[in-house]
């Protein structure tokens, strides 16, 4: 099931892809486009999907960075919010190859994924689609294949966490 939701997601993302190469003057992207979004599964609370994150971002060499549990941080200065928590994710060798390619890069680092509550209660693990920039014609192969391999560990990480397995 989760192999099937990645490829789903890839395959939408291609697919938006597609649509803006087929016109080059489009110049804004809707944001739910530049973002990919997992449920997690029923019968998979919040926590242990935070776990089941937490442990295969470890067990595939992605360090965890940073946290930032904004719905607490809100709830202390007395704001009543849904949850909302914001892990950090990075490979230190990868941020400098792609850093010292272009600084512009550094902008989309250290990768994050949110663990976001909706109105109905529902969680969703979201994280930037870097396939939009992957797939940047002026990116050289090696800058290209190792975004490749960071997007795929991040869905990676994503599964695990909505599904609870890791």
């Amino acid at each position: 099931m989760a192999v099937l939701r990645c490829i789903f997601i890839i395959t939408c993302s291609l697919i938006i892809q597609s649509a803006y190469a087929q016109n080059p003057l489009t110049e804004t992207v809707q944001v739910t486009q530049s973002v990919l979004k997992m449920e997690i599964n029923k019968g998979v609370n919040a926590d242990d999907a935070i776990k089941a994150l937490k442990s295969k971002a470890d067990e595939l060499n992605m360090k965890f960075v940073a946290h930032q549990p904004m719905s607490k941080e809100l709830a202390a200065r007395g704001i009543e919010s849904a949850r909302l928590e914001i892990f950090q994710f990075c490979n230190p060798y990868d941020a400098y190859v792609l850093a010292k390619f272009n600084p512009i890069f550094a902008a989309y680092m250290p990768c994050r994924i949110s663990l976001v509550e909706d109105k109905e209660g529902k969680f969703w693990l979201v994280m930037l689609n870097l396939d939009m920039k992957i797939e940047n014609k002026t990116l050289p192969k090696t800058a290209r294949r190792l975004t490749k391999r960071v997007n795929a560990t991040l869905i990676e990480i994503m599964t695990a966490g909505a599904t609870g397995e890791f």
